[in-house]
């Protein structure tokens, strides 16, 4: 198996459309053709990067990493992850480790000083992310769902 990681561009939006509907329950996906529109925005966002695994030609797993602009630790940028997903038939196989490692780099590359992330309680994701060196030890992650705009 060859794997390589590589940001996301608008035309893989097919593949990270799987990635996003293996990822997400319920209505929370976008329509297909809205969502082309909403990626591409997306990937157009400064200081955002979509990493890809790449196995086969095919984008079998991803994360998206911004960057945000920070006033602290002497103005250099913090990062987020969010939407770390990797298909069914490739997970154990080491693409999400590397996809994460990919943007590691990348935000190292920027001088950030941390990457945040938050992972769902129902799933086996965060012993994943300690083995890669995150901790909840410093922070507690919450968060505030908003309504839906009429």
């Amino acid at each position: 198996m060859t794997l390589s990681c590589r940001p996301l561009t608008v035309s893989d939006y097919a593949d990270a459309r799987q990635l996003y509907a293996a990822l997400s329950t319920g209505d929370s996906l976008i329509s297909f053709e809205d969502g082309l529109g909403a990626f591409a925005q997306l990937l157009s966002h400064p200081g955002t990067t979509v990493m890809g695994a790449v196995q086969d030609r095919r984008i079998v797993s991803m994360a998206t990493l911004h960057l945000m602009p920070n006033m602290t630790y002497h103005g250099r940028p913090f990062g987020l992850i969010e939407n770390v997903v990797t298909l069914p038939d490739a997970r154990g196989k080491g693409c999400a480790r590397a996809v994460m490692a990919a943007l590691a780099e990348t935000a190292q590359a920027a001088s950030a000083y941390k990457i945040m992330l938050l992972t769902g309680r129902d799933n086996d994701a965060k012993g994943f992310y300690e083995r890669l060196g995150y901790n909840a030890d410093e922070k507690h992650g919450m968060i505030l769902r908003l309504d839906q705009p009429s």
